[in-house]
């Protein structure tokens, strides 16, 4: 099973729906995306999820769908990432160094957004337990 994988997301789909302090957050929010993950320089993304009122509905190989994020980090620094739980300091560290990039997307609105912040912090840990 490789990083953002078929089977991959439809392990990080399991997880995320079953974190209620992400999930069940976004849920209260209403939060609909598509968001997808890959690395920098490929022309897609890899893999996708679908989240519809916070749960995560559709997960899998990206299909040229429009994307609501699309983030993108070198495969080393995911797995630093999915290793330890990245923290707010961590994740804004990524962000300004150029490490976690979003082709769409806006970043810095969603993290000033704490009903967005928490939640976006613990898909990290999710990805970590696939």
């Amino acid at each position: 099973m490789a990083l953002f994988d078929d089977t991959w997301m439809k392990g990080f789909q399991e997880q995320w729906n079953a974190e209620p302090d992400l999930s069940g957050a976004l849920e209260k929010i209403s939060f609909n995306s598509v968001i997808g993950y890959g690395f920098p320089g490929e022309d897609a993304c890899v893999g996708f999820i679908n989240v519809v009122n916070g749960k995560v509905e559709e997960a899998g190989a990206y299909d040229g769908r429009e994307l609501s994020w699309d983030m993108r980090a070198e495969q080393k620094n995911w797995e630093k990432w999915l290793k330890k739980e990245i923290g707010m300091t961590g994740l804004g560290l990524a962000f300004t160094t150029g490490k976690l990039k979003f082709k769409t997307g806006d970043f810095k609105a969603m993290i000033s957004d704490p009903r967005m912040a928490g939640p976006f912090i613990k898909s990290f840990g999710a990805m970590g337990r696939v």
